[in-house]
């Protein structure tokens, strides 16, 4: 509608202006105008740029395989057992004297070992200052001149080793073993006085007289004192520190 009026008015204003031609020439232009199709004013109009094209979307990468977990490495073996084979020697040095003066059969006394004792890889299974203990099985004098040991039976039974006692079967052997005479007792008096008595009675029957039996007396002390020599006691002795030999009897493991 306002541009018929505004048509209208553009005409009216040429007519006063221009004459009957440009009347004309504005009537015919307004016609046509008119004889156009309406326009649609509802139409509404986009002032917006046109949208940027949305991209299609990328085709999916392939994920990475995950590598696979390394498996976990096998626990290292225990190790074997520490172990002496049988036979193995274990030098040890005696704690305390021991004499078959005064020690008795049961009783019992402590080494120490002197150095490592190894096994076959070099692994040390019985450490040097451990304490073995032995056992005195058997222990007597020497009662005659041609003994020259007397008796003494060790037996090991056990070794302490870091404060743990361990089971030990084996034996043992005194290195430094010596006899020490005893004093004179009266037994040995009475093996003299024997001999004497003895003399003199053979005297008096061989020769009949005093004389004969004095000669007997002496001859027969003489005998008593040779024998009082022989028989007389001599204890078994060990001194302290000295050399003991103790030899595994079986396996030992700890």
């Amino acid at each position: 509608m306002a541009a018929n009026r505004l048509a209208i008015l553009t005409l009216a204003l040429l007519a006063a202006c221009g004459g009957d031609r440009a009347a004309s020439m504005a009537a015919d232009s307004l016609s046509r105008d008119l004889q156009r199709l309406p326009v649609d004013s509802s139409a509404t109009f986009s002032d917006q740029a046109a949208a940027t094209p949305v991209p299609a979307p990328a085709a999916p990468v392939a994920a990475k395989p995950k590598p696979k977990p390394k498996p976990k490495p096998k626990p290292a073996p225990a190790p074997a057992p520490l172990a002496l084979a049988g036979g193995t020697v274990v030098a040890t040095t005696v704690d305390r004297e021991i004499t078959s003066k005064t020690d008795k059969p049961g009783a019992t006394v402590t080494g120490t070992v002197a150095s490592d004792v190894t096994d076959a890889t070099g692994r040390v299974v019985i450490p040097a200052g451990s304490k073995v203990t032995l056992t005195i099985t058997e222990i007597h004098e020497s009662e005659n001149k041609g003994d020259k040991t007397g008796k003494l039976t060790l037996t090991p039974t056990a070794v302490e080793i870091a404060g743990e006692q361990h089971a030990l079967d084996g034996s043992a052997v005194a290195l430094e073993r010596t006899l020490r005479d005893r004093k004179t007792n009266a037994g040995d008096v009475a093996k003299v006085g024997a001999g004497t008595a003895i003399g003199a009675i053979a005297g008096r029957v061989i020769g009949g007289n005093t004389k004969g039996a004095v000669i007997g007396g002496v001859i027969g002390g003489a005998v008593g004192t040779q024998r009082a020599i022989e028989t007389q006691d001599r204890d078994v002795v060990v001194p302290a520190n000295s050399r003991v030999e103790v030899t595994l009897g079986g396996t030992f493991t700890r």
